[in-house]
């Protein structure tokens, strides 16, 4: 797991100030040990010994209780990452609403589904069952709705849950654990492990665990799908996105780039499927780029804990430093600025790029931070094209006027989500997950319970 990208050591600092608040000691060897064991028999004792509905109940006071402590935890986030508070608070409810969605759909996702024989008498089924105990490792973004989508599900299922938050947000995995047992989970049955990554590598390799789920970067996906397969366990990677907002007709081009500003600078664009590559038709491209970067440059960016900032800090120094180096490497490779480009700590004014070709490195990475890439394209198929001339593929989105071409277009994205006309419109009824080096796997919605279930058939003569 040495490849990962992430610190081993448990802190709490405020990227806007740089002050270290307050830290967390790693989990000792034998600590871990302890938490597989109680998880496991957790799992096989009291987990399994519950129904459905029993356990959809506690999912909806644990929704119930990030509704109730929305304030702390939208705090305990501009603390740790420099997320707006507004867009803090707005994560705590779309959790409820995950939860909530759970709570009130698991028993229907994970009833009986007959199977219709194709000759024999008798009864056919497939009964959806836990696996056991299923590992998550959450990224710092979106530090409570990550583990929303993750845990929710799996405990519906009855699955025993295994929590590494990122290192950065030990007190949203403390505040977290607290309201799993607060709404009448046993210890065990939701358990935070402030572990290191090589830690993690024995916690999958271990018997008693059956999956991993993991969100972060191509990196971290990476070295957790090499020791997940090298010890057949079923894996979920949700990694990182460089989505494209493909403009080819509107209607109202003010709105449109209202849209496109809401896309790419939602929690300071780094957020995976943040729109990060504007595909603009060439009649529009002028009125767009001049627009656009208008709007770009007159977000106000500040003080994360204000109701009026609309765009704080970058999480930490390490990501700072990281855009930084893209940033000037686009530069040096041709990329023209429109407008942005400063930095001051770890804030980044939002910044404008054009004229990236497939020769610039900007080209083909994820820029996770405030920086979009602005494209000319001649027709719908060059759109298409580019925007599929990418490692990625998560989300994407598609401004048109017209139906049909809206209907071509997004069958021809290669991306697992395409949103037409629309941004920000994510839901916990709407599955989530990409394709390429997006990751695999789906989150949310029916289909983010149906991963780490045994699908067992029952075939009665």
């Amino acid at each position: 797991m040495s490849e990962q990208a992430v610190m081993s050591d448990y802190a709490v600092v405020n990227p806007a100030t740089g002050e270290q608040i307050k830290t967390y000691p790693t989990i000792t060897d034998d600590e871990l040990k302890a938490a597989i064991t109680l998880a496991y028999e957790t799992h096989y004792g009291w987990l399994r010994s519950t129904t459905v509905a029993d356990r959809a109940a506690l999912v909806r006071r644990v929704g119930e209780l990030h509704s109730e402590r929305r304030e702390e935890l939208g705090a305990i986030t501009v603390r740790e990452m420099g997320k707006p508070i507004e867009q803090a608070l707005g994560e705590i409810d779309f959790c409820a609403d995950i939860y909530g969605y759970y709570a009130d759909n698991g028993p229907d996702l994970l009833k009986d589904e007959p199977i219709k024989l194709l000759a024999g008498e008798g009864s056919a089924i497939i009964r959806r069952s836990s696996m056991g105990v299923i590992l998550g490792i959450m990224p710092w973004n979106f530090p409570t709705y990550q583990v929303a989508r993750f845990a929710g599900p799996n405990l519906v299922i009855g699955n025993a849950v295994l929590l590494k938050h990122a290192p950065q947000c030990p007190e949203t995995a403390e505040a977290l654990q607290q309201i799993y047992l607060d709404a009448g989970f046993p210890e065990g049955a939701y358990v935070n492990i402030y572990a290191t990554n090589d830690q993690i590598a024995d916690v999958i390799a271990d018997p008693r665990v059956q999956g991993v789920s993991v969100t972060g970067s191509e990196r971290a996906g990476a070295a957790v799908a090499e020791i997940a397969g090298r010890n057949l366990k079923k894996v979920v990677l949700e990694l990182g996105g460089s989505d494209p907002f493909i403009l080819l007709s509107t209607d109202d081009l003010d709105a449109t780039v209202e849209s496109a500003v809401a896309a790419r600078l939602d929690n300071a664009g780094q957020s995976c499927n943040a729109a990060k590559r504007f595909v603009v038709i060439d009649e529009l491209y002028e009125p767009f780029v001049e627009k656009f970067a208008a709007a770009m440059s007159g977000t106000h960016s500040g003080d994360p804990t204000s109701e009026d900032t609309a765009m704080g800090p970058l999480s930490s120094t390490t990501a700072a430093d990281r855009l930084q180096d893209q940033l000037d490497r686009a530069i040096k490779g041709g990329a023209k600025v429109v407008t942005g480009g400063q930095r001051d700590g770890n804030f980044f004014t939002p910044t404008v790029l054009t004229d990236v070709t497939p020769k610039n490195d900007a080209y083909r990475e994820e820029l996770f931070g405030p920086v979009a890439v602005v494209y000319r394209v001649g027709s719908e198929e060059e759109a298409v094209k580019l925007a599929n001339d990418t490692p990625f593929g998560l989300g994407s989105y598609l401004f048109t006027t017209d139906s049909a071409q809206a209907e071509r277009v997004a069958d021809k994205i290669d991306a697992g989500m395409v949103y037409v006309n629309i941004v920000g419109a994510d839901g916990a009824e709407l599955p989530f997950g990409g394709v390429k080096r997006s990751g695999s796997g789906r989150e949310l919605g029916k289909y983010g319970a149906d991963e780490f279930v045994n699908k067992k058939l029952i075939r009665v003569g």
